[in-house]
């Protein structure tokens, strides 16, 4: 493959693209709606009408509207219908030539703040290339930054363009990016490998399925270039067995990438060879930490180890290796592609580009959503998510999932960045962000959390297999007004214990929405024990 066979590809694609294009959401929360008989009804439908000479009717990645799903744009238009139903195709169909859409087609506003607030990056080809089609990607511009990096940089080069960017893993540390990846590039031996985490486990989170889903070759780019600059041959991507949609994408894209002599041997002519394979996990959240996931990949049990030595030096099979989560990799075709500078104009000081979240909770607009690093969480919530629905007020936001903590609505003014949200108590996480309103029981939403993390140690270290266990049954005594003060006391001790003695991420950040939750919600903690004590004595 060469750059200009590449763009013949993209200059054919766009050649063959009909005056009307017809995109339908094929993500899995619209295909869990019902999407594929719309799309049936579509093609039935142009048919019919005798237009499947102007009118292109395709399977896109996702509309990030995901509460209004099925989910219809239609281009060059930008209507927007939602809930889309099979009965409604025809009249949607008829509006196309100026006419109104009728059989209750609900049409959505694309100029709503849902959408024009978002600025997107990793979600640019997200509801836009068909993800099944690598013609779709290329078209689009795919791997023309990762032939850039082969054939017009250095792998030390490509490495500073990544430092110089500013970006930080997008898993939930927020670690430097371009330092991790100039670890393992430093790193002598001849074997080096590549990982991508996408065992995403937090509950309410769908962002990198999102992206699997709706554009897995981007993936597949931000990872080769990352092997080409550090030095890496094979390359591993470790995606949840619950994903099966995500999956079957991968492996299109991996099998149509190695086709075209874009993974493989001799990479776009070149003296770089690089290999994808997928690994499959078991749903353990704990293997979304890199020592477990590493376990995991070579067959063993995933259970974390201590660190030093970190995978950078001492990795799968003992090898250097970097891990980086879906939504890292997902930037760096950008980033190589427009240059560092462009990128770390976007953001703030000390946290560079985009996030991407999936808006979930009592919202009105539940989804996935875009925006640049820094914009106020009220921003996000109040804004893109309509606030809380039926005429409701936030309580509170959850970031981080199981590992973050939980926001007051006091404290929404507080800008979307990793330094912020961990002085509130909370963390970025990978983008999980749960709104709850004026209903929600704090102490219950600790406890679920705690249950969470209970139930998903690995059990290898004390403090975490039995400190969990214990939390858990305090807040169980709490929530039912059945402990005394001296027990939420005995409570905290224990976040305390098992926040500074955990081996891994798991355990050292389980307490926090037990202790954000007793930060900022402390008067329920007293009402619910106020209230064990009026049971008590009139029993």
């Amino acid at each position: 493959m060469e750059l200009a066979e590449l763009q013949q590809i993209a200059t054919h694609e766009r050649d063959h693209q009909k005056p009307m294009r017809i995109r339908c959401c094929a993500a899995a929360g619209c295909v869990s709606s019902g999407s594929p008989a719309v799309k049936q009804a579509f093609d039935r439908e142009i048919a019919a009408q005798g237009l499947s000479d102007r009118v292109q009717v395709c399977n896109v990645g996702c509309l990030r509207l995901c509460c209004a799903g099925p989910l219809v744009q239609v281009d060059p238009s930008q209507d927007l219908f939602e809930e889309v139903m099979p009965e409604q195709v025809p009249s949607i169909v008829a509006s196309l030539a100026g006419g109104q859409a009728s059989d209750g087609a609900k049409r959505g506003d694309p100029r709503s703040p849902f959408f024009t607030k978002q600025v997107s990056i990793v979600l640019e080809n997200s509801g836009i290339v068909e993800p099944e089609r690598i013609e779709s990607y290329i078209a689009a511009g795919g791997y023309q930054s990762l032939y850039k990096a082969i054939h017009e940089q250095t792998p030390a080069q490509v490495v500073d363009t990544v430092t110089r960017s500013g970006l930080r893993g997008r898993g939930g540390a927020g670690y430097p990016t371009g330092v991790k990846w100039s670890m393992v590039a430093k790193m002598p031996g001849p074997r080096k490998f590549v990982v991508c985490n996408a065992d995403e486990g937090d509950p309410g989170a769908f962002m990198d399925r999102s992206v699997l889903e709706s554009d897995p070759h981007r993936v597949v780019e931000g990872m080769a270039i990352a092997a080409y600059a550090v030095g890496a041959t094979q390359g591993y991507i470790y995606v949840r067995g619950e994903y099966p949609l995500a999956i079957h994408r991968l492996e299109v894209a991996i099998k149509q990438a190695r086709k075209l002599g874009l993974l493989g041997t001799g990479v776009f002519d070149s003296a770089m060879n690089f290999r994808i394979d997928l690994r499959i996990g078991a749903g353990a959240f704990v293997c979304g930490e890199e020592t477990a996931l590493i376990e995991s990949i070579e067959g063993k049990r995933g259970m974390p180890h201590v660190r030093p030595p970190y995978p950078a030096e001492k990795g799968l099979w003992d090898c250097p290796t970097l891990i980086n989560n879906v939504e890292t990799f997902a930037n760096i075709a950008p980033i190589i592609n427009k240059g560092a500078e462009w990128f770390a104009g976007i953001g703030t000081a000390k946290s560079k580009g985009t996030k991407v979240f999936a808006l979930a909770g009592k919202i009105r607009y539940t989804g996935l959503v875009e925006v640049p690093m820094g914009m106020p969480l009220r921003e996000i919530v109040e804004d893109l998510g309509g606030g809380a629905p039926n005429g409701g007020t936030i309580k509170a936001v959850q970031t981080g999932g199981p590992s973050g903590g939980c926001i007051p609505a006091n404290l929404l003014d507080t800008p979307v960045d990793y330094e912020s949200l961990q002085a509130l108590g909370s963390i970025m996480g990978s983008g999980g962000m749960i709104v709850m309103d004026q209903t929600t029981n704090m102490v219950e939403v600790a406890k679920y959390f705690m249950e969470f993390c209970m139930d998903e140690s690995c059990g290898k270290c004390i403090p975490c297999r039995a400190g969990t266990v214990q939390m858990y049954r305090l807040l169980s005594r709490i929530a039912v007004g059945d402990a005394t003060q001296g027990e939420v006391k005995q409570l905290e001790a224990l976040c305390d214990m098992v926040k500074h003695t955990s081996l891994c991420g798991l355990g050292q950040s389980a307490p926090n929405p037990v202790l954000s939750t007793l930060r900022y919600f402390r008067p329920e903690y007293d009402q619910s024990l106020k209230a064990g004590r009026v049971v008590l004595r009139t029993c």
